[in-house]
């Protein structure tokens, strides 16, 4: 591998921003609810993961999901005023970029609504996230994007691994010709990275995650168990990507 690939970690709390700082991770994706795919993290753990990124001067740090909702992508017009609306606030907390997403009915993207994710962004980098595995044509979404001036694809090749669509995430990557970064995401593991790596992409996303049981949540709070952050795989995804 002849270049160092750039490492995203989806986090979801305070404690994983931390972790992912001093791991050295490049940026990290603010979440919650990742056991859906992920959805808007609240107003105060963004405040919260900037206050942490500023602190280690780390510019260009975080960057925020807009997912109002589980479920698919294709979102109705009090949605997508949700989705715009949180994209304002975390330009205004601070956050360096944002991750979005929308399909219209036929499951393509949704120019419409992507244009006005952009337009409230402003200057912060914008991410199109996974929704982009389930559209017919993915090399004319990566056009589309690109136009509507996305600068990040998240994408694990249309395949449930990204290490299983390694031939869509080659042609993405040639097809970008570096107008849009590409960046493989989708049960990336450490040992896939090099495998990751040999077809052009920009960065790896990974979660990170290990599984741990805290106090008895009772009838009303679902599993005991939650997800935290492991420095250790964050560490040595980043020693794998260069």
């Amino acid at each position: 591998m002849s270049r160092r690939l750039a490492v995203e970690i989806a986090v979801q709390d305070r404690a994983g921003v931390r972790v992912a700082l001093e791991a050295g991770a490049d940026r990290i994706e603010l979440c919650s609810a990742l056991g859906v795919g992920g959805l808007t993290p609240s107003a105060a753990l963004i405040q919260a993961a900037v206050e942490e990124a500023a602190s280690a001067g780390r510019d260009g740090f975080v960057h925020v999901l807009i997912r109002p909702r589980a479920g698919g992508f294709v979102y109705d017009a009090d949605e997508v005023e949700l989705a715009v609306a949180d994209i304002r606030f975390a330009r205004e907390a601070g956050a360096s970029g944002v991750v979005v997403g929308a399909l219209d009915g036929i499951g393509a993207v949704d120019t419409d609504a992507v244009a006005r994710f952009v337009e409230a962004a402003g200057a912060l980098d914008v991410t199109f996230h996974r929704a982009i595995d389930i559209v017919p044509d993915p090399l004319g979404a990566l056009d589309a994007l690109a136009s509507l001036g996305v600068r990040r694809i998240l994408t694990s090749g249309g395949a449930s691994r990204s290490v299983d669509g390694v031939g869509m995430l080659a042609a993405l990557s040639a097809e970008s010709a570096g107008r849009v970064q590409i960046m493989a995401g989708g049960g990336v593991s450490v040992a896939d990275i090099a495998a990751i790596a040999v077809t052009g992409v920009d960065a790896v996303h990974l979660s990170a995650r290990t599984t741990v049981t805290g106090s008895p949540s009772g009838p009303g709070g679902g599993d005991a168990a939650y997800d935290v952050t492991d420095a250790a795989v964050v560490r040595e995804a980043i020693a794998a990507a260069g």
